[in-house]
């Protein structure tokens, strides 16, 4: 079914997941998409989203900024940013975690996180991470497409992925999140309705 889904939806959703940071905290997220776990970007087909390069100029600044200001979230923020979208998400990891033990309320930050632990094979733990997100805010829109994406996608819950996107619907039906998750919905039920879908494992997923 995953494969199935991905097929169908890869170009939907791939501009909503991988982060939610830019200006403010939301960046016009590129992402987790229709992916297997811990996949690269580029690896399940169609126009894959370039990684950025990395600017080792702005790595070499933040990180100074980050040294000079211990309790200072923002630059460290930054910092997994840059590694984020450049694929480096073992780095990315490390900057998220050290930003949001210093602003655990930082949702943004949380879920990008969240979506760092996927990318690199860990879907409990994104799951885990976007539970927290939506502690901090039930109603989280890009946090709730994504847990139905690892569910989905990196537990092959696809119950569990469904009533995820339908909570989507249900809080802004006319936002780009909800026009994904509304394709997303439909092209379960296409695929599972042309018999090319397993039956995803019930409560697959913590």
């Amino acid at each position: 079914m995953v494969f199935a889904i991905a097929g169908v939806f890869f170009g939907v959703i791939v501009g909503w997941v991988l982060g939610t940071q830019q200006g403010s905290g939301v960046r016009p997220a590129a992402a987790l998409a229709a992916q297997q776990p811990a996949a690269p970007p580029s690896s399940m087909g169609g126009a894959a989203r370039p990684a950025a390069v990395l600017d080792q100029t702005k790595v070499q600044a933040f990180e100074t900024v980050a040294k000079n200001e211990p309790s200072n979230a923002a630059p460290r923020v930054q910092l997994a940013n840059l590694y984020f979208d450049a694929e480096h998400y073992d780095d990315a990891i490390k900057w998220y975690e050290e930003a949001l033990k210093l602003n655990p309320k930082d949702i943004n930050v949380s879920t990008d996180l969240g979506v760092s632990y996927y990318y690199t094979n860990q879907p409990d733990r994104a799951l885990a991470q976007f539970d927290h997100s939506l502690g901090l805010d039930p109603k989280h829109t890009k946090t709730l497409l994504n847990q139905g994406i690892v569910r989905a996608f990196g537990k092959q819950d696809l119950e569990g992925a469904e009533k995820a996107w339908q909570q989507v619907l249900a809080i802004a039906p006319d936002s780009s999140e909800g026009q994904a998750a509304k394709r997303a919905i439909d092209a379960m039920k296409s695929a599972h309705t042309a018999g090319g879908v397993p039956g995803a494992a019930p409560g697959a997923k913590d």
